[in-house]
């Protein structure tokens, strides 16, 4: 609907103009329809543009450079709230400023009634980074489908809650995106967000990177070492693929969650912490209870609230909005403004995604390099899906005749076991690729992440 259909754009009254000409810091009235009515100096001062380039536009397409409104991606929107419930409210958001320079802000909405009593929302921002400290190619959660808002909403009671999360989804929903958007909307946003890998960290350096170290803990240990979770202290410790902790570790964040308390490696002095903690897992962990390779009480500790991640074949709808997300990303690092024709999306709508958003986006890529131009056509999908499709047969053929016909080493082969078998395809492929670890994982068309998971369990086996 363009702003002609929706109406008129109602005028400011004096007395509302002159209270926003009062703030110091960027302030902004809006009405019930989104249309921007009036901004003080600050934000014109802070986001480079005057206020004959802003009022009467769309506040959603000004701040958020979105075609929708913030509520249908996702994201909180104060102007819904507050027409809702009349009452002043606040979130966390990412402003661009003329430049395109996205910033986090904090958006405070107060609601403002003129003299004949109609409504208007005020905003106050207030910046927490500047454009520039700004990470380039940041990632958000956008979606409108029912499946995407319905996890949105457990998401943001878990945000309330300040209880222990555990995020479950496939591999590339978005599991990181999701303990991020918890902290962030939660009391504890001020606070620091870390996070932990436990794919990638051995049973020792867990327990060092998590807790810290003393002094001569370990060869090469020549300082003190402040751990992750002492550092979290007020904030959020998030737990990257949890089910992948042994059972040893178990025990001992188990004990820290129950106490408070831990000592660092080496070291005797009991210290403390208040940290929140997120879990996330591709896995089942009730099916690594019942086998024995995860605690009863820690699932139960780490799981209070548990949050699942709907896989991308489960909001397809979504394409339409997330796929422009993602290659506004992506054209950042390419210093290059992409856009996707519409028929270029209905094309991304008929693949099935197996590995998820983290699939789409690398799709995404693989056109914005191959595209002739700087809008992404439905010829220039159509040829990547189908090379995208291509290497993953390939990849199953070459899989389906490693276990047919493995390597001859000797062993009878009508005794090797599938695991003995993906152990032999896996070893001959770190040979072939010198022990590159991201171009086996790109090879057998799994993260590198998955592939360490395979390592290490094979070798456990």
């Amino acid at each position: 609907m363009t702003d002609t259909e929706k109406g008129p754009i109602r005028q400011l009254p004096v007395e509302l103009q002159s209270l926003v000409d009062t703030h110091k810091q960027p302030f902004v009235v809006i009405d019930a329809e989104y249309h921007i009515l009036a901004v003080n100096d600050a934000y014109s001062q802070a986001y480079g543009v005057s206020a004959e380039q802003v009022v009467g536009r769309l506040c959603y397409e000004v701040s958020h450079n979105n075609p929708v409104p913030c509520s249908q991606s996702g994201e909180d929107c104060p102007l819904v709230s507050l027409y809702q419930f009349g009452k002043p409210t606040s979130c966390v958001h990412h402003h661009y400023d003329a430049n395109h320079r996205p910033t986090e802000v904090r958006v405070s909405a107060f609601p403002l009634r003129g003299m004949n009593g109609t409504l208007y929302m005020g905003e106050l921002i207030e910046q927490i980074t500047q454009p520039e400290e700004h990470p380039r190619n940041r990632r958000r959660m956008v979606g409108r489908s029912q499946p995407f808002m319905a996890c949105i909403q457990q998401l943001k009671v878990a945000a309330a809650a300040d209880a222990p999360v555990l995020v479950q989804g496939e591999t590339g929903t978005g599991k990181e995106l999701a303990a991020k958007y918890i902290h962030l909307h939660s009391p504890r946003r001020e606070q620091p967000f870390l996070t932990v890998d436990c794919t990638v960290l051995t049973e020792t350096l867990f327990e060092a990177e998590v807790f810290g170290h003393a002094r001569g803990a370990f060869t090469g240990s020549v300082g003190e070492r402040i751990g992750l979770y002492e550092q979290a202290n007020g904030g959020t410790l998030f737990l990257d693929e949890v089910g992948e902790l042994p059972l040893s570790q178990q025990a001992k964040l188990l004990r820290v969650l129950e106490s408070g308390q831990f000592r660092r490696v080496g070291g005797r002095r009991v210290r403390s912490a208040e940290v929140r903690l997120i879990c996330a897992t591709n896995r089942h962990l009730w099916d690594g209870v019942k086998a024995g390779r995860f605690r009863e009480d820690l699932y139960y500790r780490i799981a209070c609230l548990a949050v699942r991640l709907p896989p991308l074949r489960e909001r397809m709808e979504d394409i339409s909005v997330l796929a422009p997300a993602l290659l506004e990303g992506i054209g950042q690092t390419m210093n290059q403004t992409l856009t996707l024709a519409s028929n270029a999306t209905a094309r991304l709508m008929e693949y099935d995604y197996p590995g998820n958003v983290r699939e789409l986006r690398n799709i995404l890529f693989a056109a914005a390099t191959s595209s002739p131009g700087f809008d992404i056509d439905a010829a220039t999908i159509d040829q990547v899906l189908a090379q995208h499709k291509s290497e993953r047969e390939l990849l199953v053929q070459k899989d389906r005749r490693a276990t047919d016909a493995p390597a001859d080493t000797g062993m009878d082969t009508d005794a090797l076991s599938l695991s003995a078998i993906e152990a032999q395809h896996i070893t001959q492929l770190l040979r072939k690729h010198g022990n590159s670890r991201k171009q086996v994982a790109a090879k057998l068309g799994i993260s590198e992440r998955t592939l360490y998971r395979k390592l290490k369990r094979l070798r456990e086996e």
